[in-house]
């Protein structure tokens, strides 16, 4: 029976259907998708970012070729105990390896509206003006971080309390490599939002 350390490290793996399915593969399932992908097109309403901005999806936010469970396919583990040094070695081992996540260059000066659930990094009576947005419920709360680079730390310009934690939203800004290292998780993107709205799901 597996415990501890190593029911961590499954659960986590479980979670993101590893090493079965490609990160890509499972970010479209978990996620609100929208069509087209990185197509041009108008700004929601409410946006005042400069020129066309880009719906996209998580998936957008890895680049090709990149296999976040590289090291890790290997790993047997049934023929983990509690306390297996070999545990606590994969563990850290794929969280070097997530908080490192690399980026997709491709999106970095771009205005971009990406879904996502609500992570708060400060809570202030006066609202928000920064926080995680994961892509999906529970990331960073409920469950280990993802990859870095399926993380975005959103900063507004001005404080928000209309939202709450794990609400799911649309996010409209300009889209950056800023690294962000947070109690919550890292993240290698960085979105300083022009608007916010509430994830509707027209299908």
């Amino acid at each position: 029976m597996l415990s501890g350390r190593v029911v961590v490290l499954f659960a986590t793996l479980c979670a993101l259907n590893a090493p079965a399915q490609s990160l890509r593969e499972t970010a479209r399932e978990l996620v609100p998708q929208v069509q087209p992908a990185l197509s041009a097109e108008s700004g929601p309403a409410g946006a005042s970012t400069p020129g066309p901005v880009r719906t996209i999806g998580w998936e957008q936010l890895i680049p090709a070729g990149w296999d976040p469970y590289k090291d890790l396919k290997a790993l047997n583990l049934d023929g983990l105990k509690d306390n297996d040094p070999k545990a606590d070695e994969a563990l850290k081992k794929m969280r070097k390896m997530w908080d490192n996540a690399p980026i997709n260059p491709l999106l970095l000066g771009q205005n971009v509206r990406l879904p996502g659930f609500l992570v708060p990094l400060e809570d202030v009576p006066g609202g928000m003006k920064e926080f995680l947005l994961v892509p999906y419920f529970g990331a960073c709360v409920h469950s280990p971080p993802p990859p870095a680079n399926q993380i975005v730390h959103v900063v507004l310009d001005k404080p928000n309390k209309r939202f709450r934690l794990m609400d799911v939203i649309w996010v409209t800004g300009q889209m950056s490599a800023t690294k962000t290292d947070s109690h919550m998780g890292a993240a290698s993107y960085r979105i300083d939002a022009k608007a916010l709205a509430p994830f509707v799901d027209k299908k």
